[in-house]
């Protein structure tokens, strides 16, 4: 065997043995959600011939010629009975492009599929696409709602400059893809934006991230809501800010819609990021809401703090401390979680429908200042002494 071979059987055995690793779940949790021990999908999890030429002349060494840095901000959906994620693929060259990778059980076994998604271009070619969330939405399409990125023609001496806007493409198979003209609307830039499931009176319903810069959201921010009649020309010439940013909380800096929401018999959940402001920089985390399940830009429920944070190794990588989700799956009752750790790797949790609705019913909403804090918490100390009391 020549060093090609031996070279080729070792990396096709580790690759292997990575996407066959079983993943269990950690315990103990907090009852309200699951993680699960293993990443689901990693750089690693690439397919060998999208990073090797596998021709031994052009390639005796059998070297990686087109390196993954990362796999990460997935959308997420049930496709032909299996767990499928549009993940964010980042090469080595920075650029990102979507892939889709699928898994019979959801927590395990990710592999992807032959080729890379090929996403159309509008007149205005993208530098960078990037976080599509999955909407299957009562229209009948698959729509794939993501960040396009292009260079800030203003700023033509800033190398850093970019203007972020929303990029809308349709499918019927995740496969042939409809690119369809970026969103309009008034707000100069506009990342994590999301497509609701259902007309409301009869228009498509978006929820949107409007911000004054490319990074910071200025005077902007927040959670938005707006409506456009004709998705092939997406405009929405009135937003509301639904879900603001607030001081001294976890979305102090900004937060945005992370999935499109689950619809349930309560109301609509929602999954959402927030970020704050720390000595070693910025911390995302995720938080859950509910909305009126007939207005759902009505919040109607809002537990304090954060659902999830990063923990542990999701701590590190190239963007640290960073936890981020744009897909989850409903599946009966159950809830699968799809969340990025430190833009790096993908990792899930699980949960329920009614593990979420007891959360989001049941848990006191942030009372913004230390006092309220500590009664908060008192309240709870007290209800659970006479509870104890009681059983005496």
């Amino acid at each position: 065997m020549n060093i090609f071979e031996s070279n080729l059987k070792r990396i096709l055995d580790q690759h292997e043995a990575l996407i066959c690793k079983k993943n269990n779940p950690l315990t103990p949790d907090n009852g309200v959600f699951t993680r699960w021990e293993n990443p689901v999908v990693t750089a690693g999890h690439a397919p060998i011939a999208w990073r090797y030429d596998l021709n031994p002349e052009t390639n005796p060494l059998c070297m990686e010629r087109l390196g993954i840095n990362a796999t990460f901000n997935a959308g997420a959906m049930l496709w032909q009975g299996k767990y499928v994620l549009a993940l964010r693929v980042e090469g080595a060259d920075r650029k990102s492009f979507f892939a889709i990778a699928e898994s019979e059980n959801g927590v395990d076994n990710f592999r992807f599929w032959k080729r890379p998604l090929v996403m159309p271009e509008t007149q205005e070619p993208d530098t960078n696409v990037y976080d599509m969330r999955l909407i299957a939405h009562e229209d009948g399409y698959i729509y794939g709602v993501f960040c396009t990125e292009r260079k800030d023609p203003s700023c033509p001496d800033d190398t850093t400059a970019a203007i972020a806007q929303c990029g809308i493409a349709r499918t019927h198979d995740l496969v042939n893809w409809e690119r369809l003209p970026d969103l309009i609307t008034n707000s100069g830039q506009q990342r994590n934006v999301v497509l609701h499931p259902e007309f409301i009176d009869g228009q498509y319903a978006f929820y949107t991230r409007p911000q004054d810069g490319f990074i910071s959201v200025g005077g902007g921010g927040g959670i938005g809501w707006g409506l456009c009649r004709d998705i092939t020309q997406a405009e929405i010439k009135t937003e509301t800010i639904v879900d603001g940013k607030v001081y001294h909380t976890i979305k102090e800096v900004k937060n945005g819609q992370g999935p499109a929401p689950i619809k349930t018999e309560q109301g609509w959940l929602h999954l959402a990021h927030g970020v704050r402001n720390t000595a070693a920089g910025l911390r995302y985390v995720l938080y859950v809401f509910m909305t009126d399940l007939k207005e759902p830009w009505r919040i109607v429920r809002q537990p304090g703090g954060h659902f999830i944070a990063p923990q542990g190794e999701e701590r590190i990588g190239d963007v640290s401390n960073v936890c981020f989700s744009n897909g989850w799956v409903l599946n009966g009752n159950d809830i699968k979680i799809y969340y990025a750790s430190s833009d790096t790797r993908m990792h899930v949790a699980t949960t329920t429908v009614a593990q979420l609705l007891d959360y989001v019913n049941n848990t006191p909403q942030d009372g913004l200042t230390s006092a309220a804090s500590v009664q908060t918490r008192l309240n709870l100390i007290d209800k659970n002494e006479s509870y104890l009391k009681g059983m005496q």
